[in-house]
This record gives C-alpha cells, structure tokens and sequence, in this order.
C-alpha cells in the first residue's frame, strides 16, 4: 500500500515536500506517480519516476518548481515543490504501477493506468 503525507497550508512563493511511502512492495519494476486533484477538475499527472531505469517525468507546466526523488531504503518516495501558487492547491495523491519502460513516457499522466496502489490523498492549499 501506499501512503501520501506532508500537505498543508502554505503561502505562495513558499515550499512544501510531500512524501509517498510504500509498504508490503518493492520499488523495483514499477513507477511511481504523483497526481493531484483541485475542486472541480480532473485528476492530472504531476511527476513520476520510473524504478526500472530511473526516468522522471514533470508535467511541462511545473518543471523547474517541483522535484521528483526517492529513498530505496526508506521505500519512500518524494516530491519537492517550489515557488507554490495558488493554482498548486489540490489534494496530491501517489499511485504505482508497475508499467513497462517503453510505455511510461506515453502513459504515466493516465490514472487509469494505475490500477495497483493509490495513496489516500494529503491536501495542499496555497494561500495568495
């Protein structure tokens, strides 16, 4: 199972790093994905790595604010994220799937791929 941690309120411009913990499964083979939900829009892909070649990918309008990394002995994974703006508000979620290295470029912004294990959920709100 997984689990998201480290939300919170924080003013804009400032920075918060959220956790994904992972237990009863080994990182190897899979990628893991941070999405997140605001009110009333669908759930986006934000970043994820890919534990078969260590690939990471940023959706294009959050490169160079948010930071994807992971601790293999902590079997936790981490998102740093920068420069917050009110748009960043949104419940974070993390998924893993385990999706073949080939696919997860064209695939890993997709929740519906994720059928294994998602994380409950841990609310980030910016504040202007």
């Amino acid at each position: 199972q997984l689990q998201a941690f480290g939300g919170g309120l924080v003013e804009a411009g400032g920075s918060l790093r959220l956790s994904c913990a992972a237990s009863g499964f080994i990182f190897d083979h899979y990628t893991i994905t941070w999405f997140r939900q605001a009110p009333g829009k669908e759930r986006e892909g934000v970043s994820c790595i890919s534990f078969s070649d260590g690939t990471t990918y940023y959706a294009d309008s959050l490169k160079g604010r948010f930071t994807i990394s992971s601790d293999n002995a902590k079997h936790t994974v981490y998102l740093e994220m920068n420069s917050l703006r009110s748009e960043d508000t949104a419940v974070y979620y993390c998924a893993a799937e385990r999706i073949p290295p080939t696919f997860v470029q064209s695939t890993w912004t997709n929740p519906r791929v994720y059928t294994n294990f998602w994380g409950q959920g841990t609310l980030v709100t910016v504040s202007s």
